[in-house]
């Protein structure tokens, strides 16, 4: 008895969405000014990448900050390594950034960005452009009968993801807390395969990986 993948999943561009997502705040990114002084908390979603493999900068012009992740391979079905460039910038006249602090976890990187404003009745609020590559969902036929997907829940603990069959569909959930300054947690699931016949199965039958906000399912044959 052998697992498939379930009709494409829509993709939306740069993951601006994820279709996986079903109750937070939307879009790879969130800005919130903090009441206590003029920072700006930011989050931003880089699915994939681990603490050692992002880059945090302030442009020469002070008018931006730059973060660059890359997301490798960590299992030979994996299609590919993934990167992202994220640009921050201050679009008004009367901002520069001074100074910033990050922390990464389970795929999510969280800043602090803290500028001078010589005119706060003009300020405009700071922009983000994303480019990366690669999908948030993924799947692989293997030679074996075997399975493979990956898929993107970023925020998702390795220890708050769950994986369950029913009727022979795979499901899988996650639920990524609020960390810092966040506006909500966020909870993420999805039908992500279906086995040839509709029977439940115990879930430890397929092998799972959960890291840096990206789960891995390995669905053997049944």
């Amino acid at each position: 008895m052998a697992a498939v993948p379930l009709p494409p999943i829509p993709q939306s561009p740069e993951g601006f969405l994820n279709p996986f997502l079903l109750n937070g705040p939307k879009g790879f990114d969130e800005f919130t000014p903090l009441a206590e002084n003029d920072d700006t908390f930011v989050r931003l979603d880089l699915p994939g990448v681990p603490e050692e493999c992002v880059r945090v900068g302030l442009s020469r012009s002070k008018k931006a900050v730059i973060v660059y992740g890359e997301a490798p391979k960590v299992h030979n079905h994996d299609s590919s390594s993934r990167k992202y460039l994220t640009i921050i910038k201050t679009i008004c006249t009367c901002c520069d950034f001074v100074g910033f602090t990050f922390q990464m976890s389970d795929g999510v990187l969280r800043l602090v960005l803290s500028k001078t404003c010589t005119d706060p009745s003009s300020c405009i609020s700071v922009l983000a452009f994303c480019y990366g590559e690669g999908k948030v969902y993924e799947s692989k036929q293997l030679e074996n009968g075997s399975l493979y997907v990956r898929l993107d829940m970023p925020g998702v603990p390795k220890d708050n993801s769950a994986v369950t069959v029913a009727n022979g569909i795979v499901k899988v959930t996650g639920q990524a807390p609020s960390v810092s300054h966040d506006s909500a947690s966020r909870f993420y699931s999805g039908d992500v395969a279906m086995l040839s016949a509709p029977v439940n199965i115990p879930s430890r039958r397929i092998k799972t990986i959960a890291k840096n906000g990206v789960i891995r399912l390995l669905i053997p044959p049944l």
